[in-house]
């Protein structure tokens, strides 16, 4: 099986640290990172899956990108760089290679026993070492919800191996990674914390992850809940049960994570396009922070907002791939930014300088209000989260993690 040894690929992100120095810890000593590769070609994707999450989750995405399904591995075919093929298969004529990994804590990769070996930033490394240990100079990176967190600390830490950067049901970590406040997010909270068993893991990751009226939908006979409900459930069997130590690792990643000022410049400055996609009805990160994130990042930054819920990559999998398509193509076509991005220019000046003023003033005080309501919202659900994990505690009930396979 394909694993990259971390350790053995991370020296040039230390390069003038002193050996004794706390950055320079045993966070990577024996970890490795399963992986698996898929296509062939000049063009690199890496695929980078958010909590809980497998390499799997990104399949639509995969066969789309490669016109594959079956990995590398399967095919007997070796996952370093192939870049003197100039197969005809997948995207854009010269073909793609995409490879998509589990993260440390999750699937058959490592899984370190103590949270401070999990942060979004020490995950990125991995990413990076994976990236050296398959020979990939450069890569367009995509991630989904973490998995977008991690390529954001990514590609401010090496903006110059970034071809371009896809950032899926992202959010800025903390408090912004609690769900909104109302009756079903705080129902699908308290049953994520009861889930024992990959039936009832399965039942809330389907209100999770995608919309009611997507889930009500009839494929022939029977529902798509119906139907995704058994794919989940052979899933999540297949791949197992995620540790307590991937499972508070993880969520220690999201908690901890934290764009800087001067790393978001980073990434605005470094000349590659950005795609911010998401739900609008993502019940788990709220658009608000990634249509922010969008705007922060501009011109470079285009926002795309689809009628779906967190895993928008399968709910609204056409969409999704064809915008995918569309930031490679743009990327290659050296598209400029101003071009690219679908913000308004800040540049341009109205005439009517009240009817301006007004506009802002009404757009300020709406943004104020969704803010507030947001972090009451964020407050609330941390405290039913404590009060449901106290409650059990007292109970001296030890939670069962389950990982689903589709993230």
């Amino acid at each position: 099986m394909p694993f990259c040894e971390v350790a053995k690929h991370q020296a040039s992100l230390y390069d003038g640290v002193d050996a004794a120095s706390p950055s320079r810890s045993n966070n990577n000593n024996g970890i490795k990172i399963f992986y698996r590769t898929h296509g062939h070609g000049t063009t690199k994707v890496l695929l980078i899956i958010g909590f809980a999450g497998t390499n799997d989750s990104w399949g639509p995405q995969i066969k789309a990108l490669t016109g594959k399904e079956r990995s590398n591995d399967d095919d007997g075919m070796r996952g370093v760089d192939q870049s003197d093929d100039n197969g005809e298969d997948g995207y854009g004529g010269s073909g793609v290679q995409v490879c998509a990994f589990d993260n440390r804590g999750m699937g058959r990769s490592s899984v370190p026993t103590k949270n401070s070996e999990y942060s979004t930033k020490i995950m990125a490394k991995d990413a990076i070492a994976l990236m050296d240990h398959l020979g990939w100079r450069k890569a367009h990176v995509f991630g989904h919800s973490m998995g977008a967190m991690i390529a954001c600390k990514l590609a401010a830490m090496v903006p110059d191996r970034v071809l371009s950067l896809a950032l899926l049901n992202v959010t800025g970590g903390g408090f912004e990674c609690l769900p909104k406040l109302d009756r079903q997010t705080i129902s699908v909270a308290i049953r994520f914390l009861k889930a024992k068993t990959p039936e009832q893991r399965a039942a809330v990751d389907l209100d999770t992850h995608y919309t009611k009226e997507y889930l009500d939908e009839y494929v022939g006979s029977s529902t798509r809940r119906a139907i995704l409900y058994q794919e989940y459930v052979k899933g999540i069997s297949s791949t197992g049960m995620q540790s307590s130590y991937g499972f508070d690792g993880q969520v220690n990643a999201c908690w901890t994570h934290k764009m800087t000022r001067t790393e978001t410049e980073l990434i605005r400055s470094a000349g590659f396009l950005v795609s911010v996609i998401h739900g609008r009805h993502d019940i788990i990160a709220p658009i608000y922070y990634a249509r922010r994130l969008a705007e922060k990042l501009q011109p470079v930054a285009r926002m795309v907002d689809l009628h779906g819920g967190h895993l928008v990559s399968h709910e609204r999998t056409k969409e999704v791939n064809q915008v995918l398509h569309e930031l490679i193509n743009a990327t290659e076509t050296k598209m400029s930014p101003h071009d690219w991005s679908n913000f308004p220019r800040k540049s341009s000046r109205w005439s009517g300088r009240g009817t301006l003023l007004g506009k802002n003033n009404i757009c300020s005080t709406f943004c104020a209000v969704e803010k507030l309501h947001l972090s009451i919202s964020s407050v609330f659900g941390l405290f039913m989260l404590m009060f449901e994990y106290i409650r059990r505690a007292i109970r001296s009930l030890q939670p069962a993690r389950v990982g689903p396979s589709l993230a």
